[in-house]
């Protein structure tokens, strides 16, 4: 993760008190730099303190509400989010995702609830938890 790009940052640090401890962001299309391109994807993985072997509907919604919190203070919509889920033991709990279509049309075409559904529809578990 780039210490300075002040999008990790701030996720990174509003995440820990969630116990979500972000492990890696990067930018695959290049949406790095101190401010994110509108539309720029992110890939994260993040270590949970959480019990459960698999990705919980409280992790998902705390990572999705902190991005969005960190895009409407700095005027921007993300693009495609890719997560990955892991323990503190590095083993894989999951993995989820947001269509970067989603967060443009939330609120607009999109009520909460039904974004809410879509990405919670995205969650796949490590094959030994299912």
């Amino acid at each position: 993760m780039s210490p300075d790009h002040a999008v990790a940052v701030a996720l990174e640090n509003r995440l820990m008190s969630n116990g979500i401890y972000v492990t890696d962001v990067s930018w695959p299309d290049g949406g790095g730099g101190e401010a994110p391109a509108d539309g720029a994807a992110i890939d994260l993985e993040y270590e949970t303190v959480a019990e459960a072997p698999f990705v919980t509907t409280d992790e998902v919604s705390s990572v999705v509400r902190m991005l969005l919190a960190i895009a409407e203070e700095r005027d921007w919509t993300p693009g495609r989010l890719e997560v990955t889920s892991r323990s503190t033991d590095g083993d894989p709990r999951g993995h989820w995702h947001v269509e970067g279509e989603w967060f443009a049309a939330l609120d607009d075409e999109l009520s909460e609830v039904e974004f809410s559904q879509r990405v919670l529809g995205t969650v796949s578990r490590p094959p030994e938890a299912e």
